[in-house]
């Protein structure tokens, strides 16, 4: 019964990291998309009320570890520094 009810929780804990990893694979492509966004984008030319958002996308993008940027922009295919800032 013990054997069992293992075999479920790691069939269950397995089933759980592979969402995991594919939400963060999604992830990792909006991030990479988004910076690719910002690094292209020039703040004066958005409306007003884009700014704000632009600016808050921007701090965040920033706070990123280097290493999970990095892993962001090569699932876009891009590479750190070959866009135009």
């Amino acid at each position: 019964m013990t054997e069992k009810l293992n075999e479920q929780e790691i069939a269950m804990l397995r089933g759980e990291l592979e969402m995991l990893m594919a939400e963060r694979s999604s992830l990792l492509k909006v991030v990479g998309a988004a910076s690719v966004l910002m690094a292209n984008t020039d703040g004066r030319d958005l409306p007003p009320e884009a700014a704000d958002a632009a600016e808050m996308l921007s701090r965040l993008v920033n706070a990123l570890p280097e290493e999970s940027l990095r892993e962001a922009l090569e699932s876009v295919h891009a590479a750190a520094g070959s866009y135009d800032a």
